[in-house]
């Protein structure tokens, strides 16, 4: 079973962190837009039980995501599994259509601008998203994709990675649960 082992930092400038992950030897990749849809679930409230259900947009591909609990106070850790769909417009209509048959009711969008970089760090593979985030300002995300007996290894190296980056004040909180404060 995966686990995504995450840290999210808000940040005020994303270049200084690209410079930095640019001396550890990471490629950025060009921004592309991200609109998330969240959708709740029509006989348990997701915020209650900590979880979230997502189709996720990218261009013509849409995924599918369902994010169980976060398993610990300090790291965004938690179960993830991911279903790609049918690409296009009527692929993505289809999936809503059928959500929404089934009862599921949109919750709210996010959008953002993604950056993305990957890079070997403390023998892991740390995927970084420098993100703008629609009315939520910039942040970095520190994520690594792990097994269940190696999410020790990979909190560590997160930790280590978010240290030497000058990252600091991480936020748990889900951009969908940000913007339902906001």
């Amino acid at each position: 079973m995966k686990f995504e082992v995450e840290l999210k930092f808000p940040v005020d400038d994303l270049r200084r962190v690209e410079a930095a992950l640019s001396s550890l030897g990471a490629e950025i990749e060009i921004p592309v837009k991200q609109s998330d849809y969240y959708y709740g679930h029509p006989s348990r409230d997701f915020a209650e039980t900590d979880e979230a259900l997502r189709i996720r947009k990218v261009g013509s591909k849409n995924i599918i995501t369902y994010k169980g609990p976060k398993i610990d106070s300090t790291t965004k850790t938690r179960r993830e599994i991911e279903v790609p769909l049918v690409s296009g417009s009527e692929g993505a209509a289809n999936i809503v259509e059928m959500l929404e048959s089934l009862g599921f009711s949109l919750v709210a969008e996010v959008t953002k601008n993604r950056r993305k970089a990957n890079l070997q760090f403390a023998d892991q593979e740390v995927e970084v998203a420098l993100d703008e985030v629609k009315n939520l300002g910039q942040f970095v995300e520190l994520e690594i994709s792990a097994e269940e007996a190696d999410i020790d290894a990979a909190r560590t190296a997160i930790n280590e990675l978010a240290a030497k980056l000058g990252l600091s004040g991480s936020e748990r909180r889900s951009y969908l649960e940000l913007i339902l404060e906001g």
